[in-house]
Order: structure tokens, then C-alpha cells, then sequence
């Protein structure tokens, strides 16, 4: 079986960026997914389309066919009230270098990471950690199978 739209592949790979490995999954816990749903990268679910198990593959996504370009507007201060408890900041937490689990206004949950900590404010960068970055891929299709009905229903992988 191919991969297609609503396969679910199982994926060993590892992901490097500039020659460092950033991410990886092997074959006894691969990346397992439901295919030309949304949930991968657009480069990646395009290069993988029509792969089958057994397939081996290694290709690199400019960084407009994965998380796109920085975004400097993204990065954006917020103000320090908004991270106290019990009336101050825990800085174990937040600092310079974290990332942490934040909403958005319409109660969206993202990630953003602390840049710098000002008097009135904690700057913080809400850019993707690979938007901007060249990725390789280098691995094997594993599986693939029919995606179930319960898992088409639901948006992901049982």
C-alpha cells in the first residue's frame, strides 16, 4: 500500500538541521501519522506521498515547504503581570532561553520562547523553533495502512 490521503504511515527518520540532528524516531517508535490531513508539514507530506513500506528516503525542504520564514512580529512583549503568581515571577520558569505554554486571545494554546526579560515586560519569540531553518530527512516507511473511520473522525491516530 501507498502512502496517500488517509493512510497512516509509520516513519523512522532523523531530522538534521545545518549537520545537527534535532529530531528522530526509529523503527521500534516511529512517527506515526495520518496522512494528507494537515497534521505534517506540507514538504514533508508531499515528498512521502506515494511511498510504501520497505521505501527508504532522504530529502531536504527549504524552509518556505516547512515552518516558513521568520516571523519578526512574532516577537512581541508581554507584560510581566501576565507570568506572576502569588504576586511574583518564578524564574526557575521563566527565563531567558525557556519555552513555555502560552494562549493566545482566542485561547489557542502555542509555545513561546523567553528572549529577554525587561522591567515591565518578558519579550518573548513565538516563531515555530525551526521557522527560518533548511530541514533534511533521512529515513524509512515502516507501515502504512488504511486510516479507520474513528481516526478520520477524530484527527489523529489511535
Amino acid at each position: 500500500m501507498n502512502i496517500t490521503k488517509n493512510t497512516v504511515p509509520s516513519v523512522s527518520y532523523v531530522l538534521t538541521v545545518e549537520g545537527e540532528v534535532v529530531d528522530q524516531a526509529d523503527a521500534t517508535n516511529p512517527l506515526v501519522y495520518i496522512a494528507g490531513v494537515g497534521m505534517m508539514i506540507p514538504g514533508f507530506e508531499k515528498e512521502m506521498e506515494g511511498k510504501k513500506a520497505g521505501d527508504e528516503f532522504e530529502f531536504s525542504l527549504g524552509s518556505e515547504d516547512a515552518y516558513g520564514p521568520r516571523n519578526e512580529e512574532a516577537i512581541v512583549p508581554v507584560p510581566r503581570d501576565v507570568f506572576l503568581v502569588d504576586g511574583k515571577i518564578d524564574e526557575e520558569i521563566v527565563r531567558v532561553g525557556a519555552t513555555l505554554p502560552m494562549q493566545d486571545q482566542d485561547g489557542n494554546p502555542l509555545h513561546g520562547t523567553v528572549v529577554e526579560m525587561k522591567e515591565d515586560a518578558v519579550v518573548m519569540d513565538f516563531n515555530h523553533p525551526l521557522a527560518g531553518k533548511d530541514l533534511h530527512f533521512k529515513g524509512m516507511v515502516e507501515d502504512v495502512r488504511e486510516a479507520s473511520q474513528e481516526e478520520l473522525d477524530h484527527g489523529h491516530v489511535q
